[in-house]
Protein backbone atom coordinates (compact mmCIF):
# COMPACT_ATOMS: atom_id res chain seq x y z
CA UNK A 1 0.00 0.00 0.00
CA UNK A 2 1.22 3.07 -1.07
CA UNK A 3 -0.23 6.78 -0.68
CA UNK A 4 0.55 9.03 -3.22
CA UNK A 5 -0.05 12.74 -3.24
CA UNK A 6 -0.32 15.89 -5.27
CA UNK A 7 1.80 18.52 -3.67
CA UNK A 8 1.51 22.21 -5.18
CA UNK A 9 4.47 22.96 -3.66
CA UNK A 10 6.91 20.47 -6.20
CA UNK A 11 4.15 20.64 -8.30
CA UNK A 12 4.41 16.85 -8.57
CA UNK A 13 2.34 13.86 -7.20
CA UNK A 14 4.55 12.17 -4.64
CA UNK A 15 4.63 8.84 -2.02
CA UNK A 16 3.17 10.03 0.98
CA UNK A 17 5.58 9.52 4.14
CA UNK A 18 4.72 10.72 7.58
CA UNK A 19 7.11 12.26 9.85
CA UNK A 20 5.93 10.16 12.36
CA UNK A 21 5.26 6.87 11.59
CA UNK A 22 1.68 5.65 11.94
CA UNK A 23 0.32 9.13 12.43
CA UNK A 24 -0.65 12.23 10.49
CA UNK A 25 -1.11 15.98 10.93
CA UNK A 26 -3.48 17.61 8.76
CA UNK A 27 -3.93 21.48 9.02
CA UNK A 28 -6.49 23.18 6.51
CA UNK A 29 -7.81 26.22 6.11
CA UNK A 30 -11.17 26.87 7.93
CA UNK A 31 -14.05 29.73 7.60
CA UNK A 32 -13.49 33.24 7.81
CA UNK A 33 -16.54 33.99 9.41
CA UNK A 34 -18.08 37.38 7.93
CA UNK A 35 -20.94 35.89 6.11
CA UNK A 36 -22.83 32.26 5.30
CA UNK A 37 -21.13 29.62 3.78
CA UNK A 38 -21.34 29.14 0.20
CA UNK A 39 -20.28 25.82 -1.83
CA UNK A 40 -16.67 26.27 -2.13
CA UNK A 41 -16.11 26.20 1.72
CA UNK A 42 -18.54 22.89 1.70
CA UNK A 43 -16.26 21.16 -0.87
CA UNK A 44 -13.59 22.07 0.61
CA UNK A 45 -14.57 20.82 4.00
CA UNK A 46 -15.88 17.70 2.17
CA UNK A 47 -12.82 16.94 0.57
CA UNK A 48 -10.40 17.10 3.56
CA UNK A 49 -12.93 15.16 5.47
CA UNK A 50 -12.58 12.65 2.65
CA UNK A 51 -8.63 12.40 3.43
CA UNK A 52 -9.04 12.27 6.63
CA UNK A 53 -11.45 9.04 6.30
CA UNK A 54 -9.40 7.55 3.95
CA UNK A 55 -6.02 7.73 6.16
CA UNK A 56 -7.79 6.83 8.83
CA UNK A 57 -9.03 3.78 7.35
CA UNK A 58 -5.43 3.12 6.21
CA UNK A 59 -4.53 2.59 9.75
CA UNK A 60 -3.18 6.26 10.91
CA UNK A 61 -3.91 8.57 13.40
CA UNK A 62 -4.86 11.49 12.01
CA UNK A 63 -4.89 15.01 14.35
CA UNK A 64 -6.87 17.52 11.91
CA UNK A 65 -6.47 21.14 12.95
CA UNK A 66 -9.24 23.42 10.61
CA UNK A 67 -8.76 27.36 11.96
CA UNK A 68 -11.80 29.84 12.09
CA UNK A 69 -10.45 33.57 11.17
CA UNK A 70 -13.05 35.21 13.59
CA UNK A 71 -11.23 38.98 13.09
CA UNK A 72 -10.56 40.49 9.66
CA UNK A 73 -11.09 43.67 7.82
CA UNK A 74 -14.82 42.25 6.27
CA UNK A 75 -16.01 41.00 10.13
CA UNK A 76 -15.20 44.29 11.20
CA UNK A 77 -16.80 46.29 7.97
CA UNK A 78 -19.77 44.24 8.29
CA UNK A 79 -20.41 45.06 11.89
CA UNK A 80 -19.76 48.72 11.67
CA UNK A 81 -22.49 48.80 8.59
CA UNK A 82 -24.83 47.70 10.96
CA UNK A 83 -24.64 50.58 13.21
CA UNK A 84 -25.11 52.82 10.26
CA UNK A 85 -28.68 54.70 10.39
CA UNK A 86 -29.29 53.61 6.88
CA UNK A 87 -28.67 49.45 7.06
CA UNK A 88 -30.94 48.04 5.27
CA UNK A 89 -32.18 44.65 7.33
CA UNK A 90 -31.80 41.99 5.06
CA UNK A 91 -32.60 38.22 5.64
CA UNK A 92 -29.99 36.79 8.55
CA UNK A 93 -28.87 40.69 9.45
CA UNK A 94 -28.90 41.80 13.03
CA UNK A 95 -28.60 45.61 13.01
CA UNK A 96 -26.53 46.57 15.50
CA UNK A 97 -24.40 43.49 16.17
CA UNK A 98 -20.79 43.94 17.39
CA UNK A 99 -17.81 42.48 15.42
CA UNK A 100 -17.16 39.13 17.82
CA UNK A 101 -21.26 38.52 17.69
CA UNK A 102 -21.75 38.31 14.17
CA UNK A 103 -18.31 36.53 13.39
CA UNK A 104 -19.85 33.99 16.09
CA UNK A 105 -23.22 33.81 14.65
CA UNK A 106 -22.07 32.52 11.29
CA UNK A 107 -19.27 30.15 12.89
CA UNK A 108 -22.61 28.71 14.08
CA UNK A 109 -23.85 29.10 10.92
CA UNK A 110 -20.65 26.81 9.35
CA UNK A 111 -20.68 24.44 12.12
CA UNK A 112 -24.59 23.83 11.16
CA UNK A 113 -23.51 23.42 7.38
CA UNK A 114 -20.89 20.91 8.19
CA UNK A 115 -22.70 18.97 10.16
CA UNK A 116 -25.89 18.80 8.14
CA UNK A 117 -23.57 17.40 5.64
CA UNK A 118 -21.60 14.71 7.31
CA UNK A 119 -18.14 16.42 7.64
CA UNK A 120 -16.31 15.11 10.86
CA UNK A 121 -15.84 17.49 13.61
CA UNK A 122 -11.56 18.19 13.51
CA UNK A 123 -9.27 17.07 16.34
CA UNK A 124 -9.54 21.13 17.09
CA UNK A 125 -10.44 24.02 15.56
CA UNK A 126 -8.87 27.03 17.35
CA UNK A 127 -10.20 30.67 17.31
CA UNK A 128 -7.79 33.31 15.60
CA UNK A 129 -8.34 35.81 18.80
CA UNK A 130 -7.44 33.00 21.20
CA UNK A 131 -3.53 33.25 19.87
CA UNK A 132 -2.61 36.08 20.12
CA UNK A 133 0.79 36.01 22.40
CA UNK A 134 1.43 33.03 20.12
CA UNK A 135 1.49 35.61 17.34
CA UNK A 136 3.45 38.33 19.14
CA UNK A 137 5.95 35.40 19.94
CA UNK A 138 6.59 34.75 15.87
CA UNK A 139 6.42 38.34 14.76
CA UNK A 140 9.18 38.85 17.26
CA UNK A 141 10.79 36.05 15.70
CA UNK A 142 11.11 37.53 12.27
CA UNK A 143 12.16 40.89 13.44
CA UNK A 144 14.82 39.15 14.81
CA UNK A 145 15.84 37.36 11.92
CA UNK A 146 15.51 40.63 9.92
CA UNK A 147 12.38 39.12 7.96
CA UNK A 148 9.95 41.71 9.70
CA UNK A 149 9.95 45.48 10.57
CA UNK A 150 7.73 48.04 12.16
CA UNK A 151 5.96 50.08 9.64
CA UNK A 152 8.21 53.32 8.93
CA UNK A 153 5.52 55.81 9.70
CA UNK A 154 4.87 55.27 13.44
CA UNK A 155 1.19 53.47 12.13
CA UNK A 156 2.08 50.50 14.65
CA UNK A 157 1.21 48.15 11.70
CA UNK A 158 4.32 45.66 11.31
CA UNK A 159 4.79 43.94 7.71
CA UNK A 160 6.99 40.57 6.78
CA UNK A 161 9.85 41.77 4.57
CA UNK A 162 9.69 39.81 1.42
CA UNK A 163 13.00 40.91 -0.22
CA UNK A 164 14.37 39.31 2.59
CA UNK A 165 13.38 35.91 2.05
CA UNK A 166 14.92 35.05 -1.31
CA UNK A 167 12.16 31.57 -1.42
CA UNK A 168 9.40 34.15 -1.48
CA UNK A 169 7.07 33.20 -4.65
CA UNK A 170 7.89 28.90 -4.46
CA UNK A 171 5.13 28.04 -3.57
CA UNK A 172 3.44 29.42 -6.61
CA UNK A 173 6.33 29.69 -8.97
CA UNK A 174 6.64 33.17 -9.23
CA UNK A 175 9.01 35.93 -9.54
CA UNK A 176 9.27 38.33 -6.93
CA UNK A 177 9.82 41.24 -9.21
CA UNK A 178 7.13 40.01 -11.51
CA UNK A 179 4.54 40.50 -9.11
CA UNK A 180 2.43 43.58 -8.27
CA UNK A 181 1.46 44.24 -4.36
CA UNK A 182 -2.20 43.83 -3.60
CA UNK A 183 -4.70 46.67 -5.37
CA UNK A 184 -6.43 47.43 -2.08
CA UNK A 185 -3.19 47.57 0.21
CA UNK A 186 -1.45 50.59 1.09
CA UNK A 187 1.65 51.12 0.60
CA UNK A 188 2.30 53.60 3.45
CA UNK A 189 4.87 52.64 6.21
CA UNK A 190 6.49 49.94 3.80
CA UNK A 191 10.12 49.47 2.30
CA UNK A 192 8.44 46.98 -0.35
CA UNK A 193 4.23 47.69 -1.63
CA UNK A 194 4.39 43.82 -1.65
CA UNK A 195 5.47 43.28 2.00
CA UNK A 196 2.19 42.23 3.94
CA UNK A 197 1.07 43.06 7.46
CA UNK A 198 1.88 40.15 10.15
CA UNK A 199 0.30 43.20 12.62
CA UNK A 200 -2.42 45.62 12.24
CA UNK A 201 -2.18 49.04 13.92
CA UNK A 202 -5.51 49.97 15.74
CA UNK A 203 -7.04 53.02 13.54
CA UNK A 204 -9.77 55.08 14.49
CA UNK A 205 -13.21 54.67 14.28
CA UNK A 206 -12.43 50.63 14.99
CA UNK A 207 -13.99 49.02 18.43
CA UNK A 208 -11.25 48.64 20.90
CA UNK A 209 -12.49 45.10 21.60
CA UNK A 210 -10.81 44.48 18.14
CA UNK A 211 -7.71 45.33 19.22
CA UNK A 212 -4.80 43.74 21.72
CA UNK A 213 -1.45 45.83 23.50
CA UNK A 214 1.30 44.54 21.83
CA UNK A 215 4.55 45.85 21.59
CA UNK A 216 4.18 47.67 18.52
CA UNK A 217 1.19 49.38 20.07
CA UNK A 218 -2.34 48.32 19.94
CA UNK A 219 -3.75 46.35 16.83
CA UNK A 220 -5.18 43.21 15.74
CA UNK A 221 -3.56 40.26 13.58
CA UNK A 222 -2.77 39.86 9.89
CA UNK A 223 -4.58 36.98 8.37
CA UNK A 224 -1.39 35.24 6.88
CA UNK A 225 0.09 35.36 10.21
CA UNK A 226 -2.63 33.53 12.33
CA UNK A 227 -2.53 30.33 10.11
CA UNK A 228 1.48 30.27 11.51
CA UNK A 229 0.86 30.72 14.77
CA UNK A 230 -1.95 28.26 15.10
CA UNK A 231 -0.80 25.35 13.17
CA UNK A 232 2.67 25.74 14.83
CA UNK A 233 1.22 25.46 18.32
CA UNK A 234 -0.87 22.53 17.69
CA UNK A 235 0.92 20.58 15.06
CA UNK A 236 4.16 22.06 15.71
CA UNK A 237 7.29 23.74 13.62
CA UNK A 238 6.83 21.00 10.93
CA UNK A 239 3.70 18.50 10.08
CA UNK A 240 2.56 16.67 7.32
CA UNK A 241 -0.09 18.35 5.50
CA UNK A 242 -1.24 21.54 4.67
CA UNK A 243 -4.53 22.29 2.60
CA UNK A 244 -7.07 24.14 1.45
CA UNK A 245 -8.88 26.05 -1.54
CA UNK A 246 -7.04 26.65 -4.56
CA UNK A 247 -7.95 30.29 -4.57
CA UNK A 248 -5.92 30.56 -1.39
CA UNK A 249 -2.25 29.59 -2.93
CA UNK A 250 -1.51 33.16 -3.60
CA UNK A 251 -1.36 35.63 -1.38
CA UNK A 252 -2.47 33.83 1.72
CA UNK A 253 -0.49 30.11 1.99
CA UNK A 254 2.40 31.96 -0.09
CA UNK A 255 2.96 34.32 2.86
CA UNK A 256 2.02 31.34 5.24
CA UNK A 257 4.81 29.16 3.77
CA UNK A 258 7.49 32.52 3.93
CA UNK A 259 7.00 33.53 7.60
CA UNK A 260 7.08 30.38 8.80
CA UNK A 261 10.03 29.34 7.00
CA UNK A 262 11.54 32.56 7.50
CA UNK A 263 11.52 31.82 11.11
CA UNK A 264 13.35 28.43 11.08
CA UNK A 265 10.12 26.15 10.78
CA UNK A 266 9.98 23.34 8.13
CA UNK A 267 6.15 24.11 8.47
CA UNK A 268 3.96 21.33 5.76
CA UNK A 269 5.81 18.64 4.14
CA UNK A 270 2.59 18.65 1.80
CA UNK A 271 0.30 21.20 0.34
CA UNK A 272 -2.60 20.18 -0.75
CA UNK A 273 -5.61 22.44 -2.76
CA UNK A 274 -9.01 21.58 -3.36
CA UNK A 275 -10.39 22.84 -7.04
CA UNK A 276 -13.17 25.69 -7.38
CA UNK A 277 -17.32 25.08 -7.79
CA UNK A 278 -18.22 26.67 -10.89
CA UNK A 279 -21.97 27.28 -12.34
CA UNK A 280 -22.34 26.35 -16.48
CA UNK A 281 -19.08 26.08 -16.73
CA UNK A 282 -19.03 30.07 -15.49
CA UNK A 283 -17.12 31.55 -12.36
CA UNK A 284 -19.79 32.11 -9.80
CA UNK A 285 -20.38 35.59 -9.09
CA UNK A 286 -23.00 37.47 -6.88
CA UNK A 287 -22.82 40.27 -9.18
CA UNK A 288 -24.09 38.23 -12.11
CA UNK A 289 -26.35 35.96 -10.03
CA UNK A 290 -25.14 32.68 -11.10
CA UNK A 291 -24.26 31.72 -7.20
CA UNK A 292 -26.01 28.74 -5.54
CA UNK A 293 -25.54 28.26 -1.47
CA UNK A 294 -25.19 25.13 0.16
CA UNK A 295 -28.72 26.37 1.99
CA UNK A 296 -30.49 25.90 -1.70
CA UNK A 297 -28.80 23.03 -2.78
CA UNK A 298 -30.54 21.65 0.67
CA UNK A 299 -34.18 23.08 -0.42
CA UNK A 300 -33.66 20.60 -3.46
CA UNK A 301 -32.23 17.56 -2.49
CA UNK A 302 -31.02 15.39 1.23
CA UNK A 303 -28.19 15.98 2.46
CA UNK A 304 -26.62 13.11 1.47
CA UNK A 305 -27.42 13.45 -2.30
CA UNK A 306 -25.75 17.23 -1.69
CA UNK A 307 -22.69 15.69 -0.14
CA UNK A 308 -22.17 13.02 -2.82
CA UNK A 309 -22.91 16.16 -5.48
CA UNK A 310 -19.87 18.10 -3.57
CA UNK A 311 -17.83 15.29 -3.04
CA UNK A 312 -17.93 13.18 -6.46
CA UNK A 313 -14.89 15.01 -8.45
CA UNK A 314 -11.47 14.24 -8.06
CA UNK A 315 -10.63 16.96 -5.37
CA UNK A 316 -7.65 19.12 -7.27
CA UNK A 317 -10.00 19.48 -10.25
CA UNK A 318 -13.34 21.75 -11.29
CA UNK A 319 -16.87 20.86 -9.96
CA UNK A 320 -19.16 22.05 -12.28
CA UNK A 321 -22.69 22.23 -10.96
CA UNK A 322 -25.73 21.83 -13.45
CA UNK A 323 -29.34 22.71 -12.99
CA UNK A 324 -29.25 18.77 -13.15
CA UNK A 325 -26.65 17.74 -10.82
CA UNK A 326 -28.91 17.20 -7.86
CA UNK A 327 -31.10 14.87 -9.67
CA UNK A 328 -28.36 12.67 -11.15
CA UNK A 329 -26.44 13.01 -7.74
CA UNK A 330 -30.26 11.60 -6.26
CA UNK A 331 -30.44 8.64 -9.22
CA UNK A 332 -26.95 7.44 -7.91
CA UNK A 333 -27.57 7.21 -3.96
CA UNK A 334 -30.86 5.85 -4.78
CA UNK A 335 -29.28 3.01 -6.67
CA UNK A 336 -27.18 2.40 -4.09
CA UNK A 337 -29.85 2.79 -1.38
CA UNK A 338 -32.07 0.39 -3.29
CA UNK A 339 -29.18 -2.40 -3.44
CA UNK A 340 -29.02 -1.60 0.41
CA UNK A 341 -32.80 -2.19 1.07
CA UNK A 342 -33.23 -5.52 -0.58
CA UNK A 343 -29.79 -6.67 0.62
CA UNK A 344 -30.56 -5.99 4.01
CA UNK A 345 -34.28 -7.55 3.90
CA UNK A 346 -33.17 -10.89 1.94
CA UNK A 347 -30.38 -11.76 4.31
CA UNK A 348 -31.82 -10.73 7.41
CA UNK A 349 -35.08 -12.83 6.24
CA UNK A 350 -32.57 -15.83 5.08
CA UNK A 351 -31.83 -16.13 8.99
CA UNK A 352 -28.32 -16.74 8.37
CA UNK A 353 -25.37 -13.57 8.71
CA UNK A 354 -28.14 -10.74 8.41
CA UNK A 355 -27.75 -7.46 8.96
CA UNK A 356 -27.15 -6.21 13.09
CA UNK A 357 -27.28 -2.42 13.88
CA UNK A 358 -25.77 -1.50 10.11
CA UNK A 359 -23.34 -4.62 10.41
CA UNK A 360 -23.23 -7.23 8.43
CA UNK A 361 -22.90 -10.49 9.88
CA UNK A 362 -20.30 -13.08 8.54
CA UNK A 363 -18.85 -10.68 6.07
CA UNK A 364 -15.61 -8.67 5.38
CA UNK A 365 -15.69 -5.51 5.68
CA UNK A 366 -13.05 -4.15 3.78
CA UNK A 367 -13.19 -1.97 0.72
CA UNK A 368 -12.41 -3.36 -2.79
CA UNK A 369 -9.18 -3.44 -4.32
CA UNK A 370 -10.36 -1.45 -7.29
CA UNK A 371 -11.47 1.23 -4.36
CA UNK A 372 -8.43 1.27 -2.44
CA UNK A 373 -6.03 1.96 -5.55
CA UNK A 374 -8.11 4.87 -6.88
CA UNK A 375 -7.90 6.13 -2.82
CA UNK A 376 -4.59 5.53 -2.32
CA UNK A 377 -3.92 8.18 -5.76
CA UNK A 378 -4.16 11.14 -4.92
CA UNK A 379 -7.85 10.47 -3.52
CA UNK A 380 -9.25 9.56 -6.79
CA UNK A 381 -12.87 9.58 -5.94
CA UNK A 382 -14.59 9.14 -9.43
CA UNK A 383 -13.50 5.93 -10.00
CA UNK A 384 -13.92 4.93 -6.32
CA UNK A 385 -17.46 5.82 -6.97
CA UNK A 386 -17.07 3.69 -10.01
CA UNK A 387 -15.53 0.89 -7.91
CA UNK A 388 -19.18 1.39 -5.88
CA UNK A 389 -21.35 1.21 -8.25
CA UNK A 390 -19.24 -1.97 -9.72
CA UNK A 391 -20.39 -3.55 -6.32
CA UNK A 392 -23.86 -1.88 -6.37
CA UNK A 393 -24.30 -3.99 -9.39
CA UNK A 394 -22.81 -7.52 -8.56
CA UNK A 395 -24.86 -7.43 -5.50
CA UNK A 396 -28.05 -6.86 -7.14
CA UNK A 397 -27.31 -10.07 -9.70
CA UNK A 398 -26.07 -11.94 -6.58
CA UNK A 399 -29.57 -11.55 -5.34
CA UNK A 400 -31.56 -12.30 -7.92
CA UNK A 401 -29.27 -15.43 -8.38
CA UNK A 402 -29.76 -15.86 -4.64
CA UNK A 403 -26.40 -16.09 -3.94
CA UNK A 404 -26.50 -14.78 -0.74
CA UNK A 405 -22.87 -15.16 0.46
CA UNK A 406 -21.46 -12.85 -2.41
CA UNK A 407 -24.61 -10.56 -1.60
CA UNK A 408 -23.45 -10.74 1.78
CA UNK A 409 -20.25 -9.67 1.12
CA UNK A 410 -21.26 -7.38 -1.54
CA UNK A 411 -23.00 -5.15 1.36
CA UNK A 412 -20.39 -5.27 3.53
CA UNK A 413 -18.26 -3.87 1.07
CA UNK A 414 -20.81 -1.14 -0.09
CA UNK A 415 -20.76 -0.11 3.31
CA UNK A 416 -17.21 0.18 4.06
CA UNK A 417 -16.92 2.38 0.59
CA UNK A 418 -19.78 4.87 1.81
CA UNK A 419 -18.16 5.35 5.15
CA UNK A 420 -14.97 5.73 3.78
CA UNK A 421 -17.25 8.87 1.70
CA UNK A 422 -18.66 9.59 4.54
CA UNK A 423 -22.16 8.53 2.83
CA UNK A 424 -22.74 6.07 4.88
CA UNK A 425 -26.43 6.40 6.05
CA UNK A 426 -26.34 2.81 7.95
CA UNK A 427 -25.91 4.99 11.45
CA UNK A 428 -29.39 5.98 12.08
CA UNK A 429 -31.75 4.05 14.48
CA UNK A 430 -32.40 1.08 12.77
CA UNK A 431 -36.19 0.04 12.39
CA UNK A 432 -37.94 -2.10 14.29
CA UNK A 433 -37.79 -5.27 13.11
CA UNK A 434 -41.74 -6.35 13.20
CA UNK A 435 -42.66 -3.00 11.75
CA UNK A 436 -40.12 -3.32 8.81
CA UNK A 437 -41.00 -7.18 7.91
CA UNK A 438 -44.59 -5.96 7.88
CA UNK A 439 -44.17 -3.00 5.59
CA UNK A 440 -42.14 -5.76 3.37
CA UNK A 441 -44.92 -7.77 2.89
CA UNK A 442 -47.25 -4.90 2.29
CA UNK A 443 -45.09 -3.01 -0.80
CA UNK A 444 -44.27 -6.71 -1.91
CA UNK A 445 -48.05 -7.02 -2.20
CA UNK A 446 -48.32 -3.84 -3.93
CA UNK A 447 -45.74 -4.88 -6.58
CA UNK A 448 -46.89 -7.80 -7.04
CA UNK A 449 -50.15 -6.19 -8.18
CA UNK A 450 -48.06 -3.97 -10.39
CA UNK A 451 -46.64 -6.25 -12.43
CA UNK A 452 -50.06 -8.10 -12.65
CA UNK A 453 -51.49 -5.03 -14.11
CA UNK A 454 -48.29 -4.40 -16.21
CA UNK A 455 -48.48 -7.49 -17.64
CA UNK A 456 -52.35 -6.74 -18.77
CA UNK A 457 -50.84 -3.64 -20.28
CA UNK A 458 -53.24 -1.90 -17.37
CA UNK A 459 -50.70 0.97 -17.24
CA UNK A 460 -52.70 3.83 -15.46
CA UNK A 461 -53.27 1.36 -12.76
CA UNK A 462 -49.27 -0.09 -12.48
CA UNK A 463 -48.93 3.93 -12.83
CA UNK A 464 -51.35 5.04 -10.20
CA UNK A 465 -49.84 1.81 -7.62
CA UNK A 466 -46.37 2.97 -8.09
CA UNK A 467 -47.07 6.79 -7.42
CA UNK A 468 -48.97 5.79 -4.08
CA UNK A 469 -45.70 4.12 -3.15
CA UNK A 470 -43.53 7.26 -4.19
CA UNK A 471 -46.23 9.45 -1.71
CA UNK A 472 -45.10 6.80 0.67
CA UNK A 473 -41.86 7.30 0.34
CA UNK A 474 -40.97 4.11 -1.32
CA UNK A 475 -39.25 4.34 -4.29
CA UNK A 476 -39.43 1.93 -7.36
CA UNK A 477 -37.07 0.86 -10.04
CA UNK A 478 -37.31 -1.16 -12.60
CA UNK A 479 -34.70 -3.48 -13.90
CA UNK A 480 -34.49 -6.73 -16.38
CA UNK A 481 -34.73 -9.03 -13.11
CA UNK A 482 -38.00 -7.14 -12.60
CA UNK A 483 -39.20 -4.38 -9.85
CA UNK A 484 -36.83 -3.68 -6.44
CA UNK A 485 -37.90 -1.28 -4.08
CA UNK A 486 -36.27 1.08 -1.32
CA UNK A 487 -37.51 3.95 1.41
CA UNK A 488 -36.32 7.07 0.07
CA UNK A 489 -33.52 8.31 2.56
CA UNK A 490 -31.82 11.49 3.46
Amino acid sequence: MTLRFYDTASAEVRDFVPLVPGQVSLYYCGATVQGMPHVGHIRSAIAFDQLTRWLQYRGYRVTAVRNVTDIDDKILAKSAASFEPDFQDEPGSVRNEEWWALAYRYEQEFLKAYDTLGVSRPTYEPRATGHIPEMHALIRQLIDRGHAYPALDDSGDVYFDVRSWDKYGSLTRQQLDDMQGAADADPRGKKDPRDFALWKGHKDGEPTSASWASPWGAGRPGWHLECSAMVTKYLGPEFDIHGGGLDLRFPHHENEMAQSQAAGHGFANFWMHNGMVTYAGEKMSKSIGNTVSPAEMLELAPPRVVRYYLGQAQYRSVLDYQPTSLQEATAAVERIDGFISRAARTLSGAGNGGVVGGAVQGSDGAVPDAFAAAMDDDLNVPQALAALHDTVRAGNTALTAGNLDAARQALASVTAMLDVLGLNDTAAPVADEQADAALGVLVEAQLAARAEARAGKDWASSDAIRDTLAAAGVVVEDGPDGASWSLKRG
